[in-house]
């Protein structure tokens, strides 16, 4: 007690002296900070729009693509506080993402032809949608560089699959859904030969290579892509870019722009102008329009062709039933984006100032009467633009992309040379209001602005060059992703957010309320899988099994010590180690690694991971677990003990200490003063209606089961003591204090939890 007493007086004084503290602070006025600082009152406000105090959470969450590091960032909104980096295409070390087995499982859906790809360029996620609303159980994104597409289950924030497309070389327009999710499409980028592995030449380009749209069938149950079900449209070598899904009167339909239809092929090196010269040269681009209800129906009736195993319904086919069409489109656009009521689709050019804003109704009109103007060289009808739009916008130099406001009719678009966003009506074609960025913006996005029903407030501005906005840090700097408050009828510039992980190219945001992640694993699962993992254990199930050359270990991780503590291996030996969390108490997470043998898992409550290596090396290498999970983190520890081939033990006893009576006497005294400390605690959680908290009731399990574990060993320590062997007893005494401790902390915890949430007396 005379410890317990003393660390607590010592956490008074350490509040007492943090008081004053702030008592002291608090005589600054805000206008002395404000002069000090160098701030005005639009910064104040700035400031007051964005601070989320503490404790408290944000409205929105925003999932942003990672770019070149082939992850995804997920942050908050309004605060810009960055929450999480998620491992996707690429290994990530916090999650042991790519060094644990179950995860390389996952990124090895994503080899080509054989090969691992340990890269890869994230561009566009995309949320699950029912009825064409965000509703936060998946995200999809896609790998532009290595045509590969992702689900990640927001129940647990974790990449599940990986599925490579079976016929492109490259991508960028990924990913978009369906607004019940049914198909999540990912259009080609650069045209390439569909067929595996078959090289033509550049000359033959307009032969022989070619475009496409996959849709990726989506299991929503299993949460999981199907590839078996999905098919993909063969295009024109148009390199197509993104895309968007229809949704009410356009549900059914999807629509994908395009660049470089010229069908230009460079370059310098044989005398001719670059690539950026000839896929620029005309007017327009076109504007592909695609029937994908239809175009499944053709395919489950058995009219696609197989390539590379991958059902493919041909162009010929596409134009004969009627499901492909082209539109006229300013030239090297930049999105085409559905208004949230179906009925217009918005496309900008970025060599044009304009904004186009197609009516769907006089698409279906063209498309019913037969109306078309031409056919493209591929025999695909091309509607008349005059006749199919609504209107054209003048907006600025270089619109890019465009999102939508919960007001109606309103829409913002990306002006990347001007370095601009545009606040626009799309009905009447006026413009409302320009605000200024810093620099040359590229996507942007509004919450949950590219659904049926967008939810305004913020705008997202992802620039790409920051030059002046932070300290500098080398030749390369972060991208700037700025806030912009939409609420009123003029925007408001409020929060420079450095990015520093790759490229954010896109990002897409879901109102906080809608996500309903985990806390907690089902004891023994396999997070990648969803499912029991095989290898899982409960507390005293702990073995190690050796067979041959292989040693298989299933193990354990509780607060505050690994089972088994020794592992004892051969030189040579194929070592797998399977650990579970055992813990119940949310944010328990245990890491584990071993010194210098590149494997490293974070493990979640009720998480089962393996890690597995081949202990080439003999030698003594110590294992630990890599988060700080407890007052004795740093001795939740092993050995991990590789022995010599013919190694023979020559002693039987391990190392000893020195430890006295009174030593002995002091902790179980200690043992008595704690239990009286955690009775107390038990009895006011067990005075509330403590059943009715799901946090509380994990807490109080773990804590059960922590002290659960001090049977027998009283009995034990007792036994020692009788023999004088006062190391033993000592050291048995105080194992039953480190579990008292742990049972205290999540007491504690639990009550602390249980008088912030209003818990009520049960009679």
């Amino acid at each position: 007690m005379k410890k317990f007493t003393q660390r607590s007086t010592t956490l008074l004084l350490a509040a007492g002296m943090g008081l004053a503290a702030a008592t002291a602070w608090s005589a600054e006025t805000l206008q002395d900070v404000m002069k000090r600082r160098g701030l005005s009152q639009q910064d104040l406000l700035a400031a007051s729009k964005t601070y989320v105090p503490t404790g408290k959470r944000d409205d929105f969450i925003a999932f942003s693509s990672g770019g070149q590091s082939g992850q995804v960032i997920v942050y908050g909104i309004p605060s810009m506080r960055i929450l999480k980096y998620i491992g996707v295409f690429t290994p990530e070390p916090w999650q042991g993402y790519g060094f644990d087995e179950e995860s390389k499982a996952v990124l090895a859906q994503g080899r080509i032809d054989g090969k691992d790809i340990t890269w890869g360029d994230t561009h566009h996620p995309g949320m699950s949608e029912t009825n064409g609303e965000a509703d936060g159980q998946f995200l999809f994104i896609n790998d532009k560089a290595n045509p590969r597409v992702a689900v990640l289950d927001l129940r647990d924030f974790e990449t599940k699959q990986i599925v490579v497309n079976p016929i492109y070389k490259s991508e960028h327009g990924g990913t978009f859904v369906t607004p019940n999710t049914e198909y999540v499409f990912e259009a080609a980028q650069y045209a390439s030969p569909l067929e595996n592995k078959k090289f033509y030449p550049l000359e033959e380009f307009n032969e022989k290579y070619r475009g496409g749209m996959t849709y990726w069938k989506f299991d929503r149950k299993e949460g999981r892509i199907d590839p078996k079900k999905s098919f993909s449209v063969e295009l024109p070598p148009y390199s197509q870019d993104l895309s968007d899904a229809g949704k009410g009167p356009s549900d059914g339909w999807s629509f994908t722009n395009s660049f470089c239809s010229e069908r230009y092929v460079g370059g310098i090196e044989k005398g001719r102008p670059p690539y950026e010269a000839g896929c620029s040269a005309k007017d327009t681009d076109y504007l592909h329009v695609i029937n994908w209800k239809k175009a499944a129906e053709l395919v489950a009736a058995g009219k696609a062709k197989k390539i590379n195993g991958h059902d493919v319904l041909m162009m010929e086919t596409s134009i004969k039933e009627g499901i492909l069409f082209l539109i006229p489109e300013p030239k090297s656009p930049h999105g085409v984006d559905v208004t949230p009521d179906g009925t217009k689709l918005v496309v900008a050019g970025k060599l044009d100032t304009h904004v186009s804003v197609y009516s769907f109704e006089k698409i279906m009109a063209q498309i019913k009467a037969g109306k078309f103007e031409s056919k493209d060289p591929y025999g695909i009808p091309v509607l008349s633009m005059k006749d199919t739009l609504h209107t054209q916008v003048s907006l600025g130099l270089g619109p890019l992309h465009t999102q939508f406001d919960s007001k109606t009719c309103v829409a913002y678009t990306s002006l990347y040379v001007d370095s601009q966003v545009a606040k626009w009506d799309y009905c009447e074609g006026k413009v409302l209001d320009k605000i200024s960025v810093h620099y040359n913006i590229g996507h942007l996005m509004t919450m949950e602005g590219d659904t049926a029903k967008p939810a305004g407030r913020y705008l997202v501005a992802l620039n790409k060059l920051s030059i002046d906005r932070f300290n500098p840090v080398g030749p390369l700097h972060p991208q700037n992703h700025q806030l912009i408050d939409i609420s009123n009828d003029k925007m408001q510039l409020i929060y420079d957010m450095p990015l520093p992980l790759g490229e954010p190219h896109y990002v897409v945001a879901i109102d906080a309320k809608k996500l309903k992640p985990a806390v907690r694993y089902k004891l023994g699962t396999n997070s990648r899988t969803d499912q029991p993992h095989p290898a899982a254990v409960r507390a005293g199930e702990e073995h190690t099994d050796k067979k041959g050359n292989k040693v298989e270990v299933f193990g354990s991780l509780i607060r505050s010590h690994i089972t088994p503590e020794t592992i004892e291996v051969d030189v040579g030996d194929e070592v797998t180690i399977h650990l579970t969390n055992l813990e119940r108490a949310q944010d328990e997470t245990h890491g584990f690694t071993v010194s210098t043998y590149n494997v490293h898992a974070s493990v979640e409550p009720g998480k089962t991971v393996t890690v597995k290596f081949k202990a080439d090396k003999e030698g003594v290498y110590p294992y630990y677990c890599t988060e700080f999970c407890s007052a004795l983190h740093l001795e939740m520890q092993g050995y991990l003990l590789v022995k010599p081939k013919g190694w023979k033990a020559s002693k039987t006893t391990l190392a000893a200490g020195t430890y006295t009576e009174a030593e002995y006497k002091a902790n179980v005294k200690k043992v008595a003063d704690t239990q009286v400390i955690i009775d107390s605690v038990v009895a006011y959680i067990t005075s509330v209606n403590y059943k009715d908290f799901p946090d509380v009731v994990a807490m109080v399990d773990d804590a059960f089961d922590q002290l659960g574990k001090t049977k027998g060993l009283k009995e034990k320590h007792e036994a020692f003591a009788a023999k004088k062997d006062w190391e033993n007893a000592t050291l048995w005494a105080e194992q039953i204090w480190q579990y008292q401790v742990k049972t205290a902390d999540l007491g504690l915890r639990a009550k602390t939890y249980l008088e912030q949430n209003g818990a009520k007396k049960v009679k």
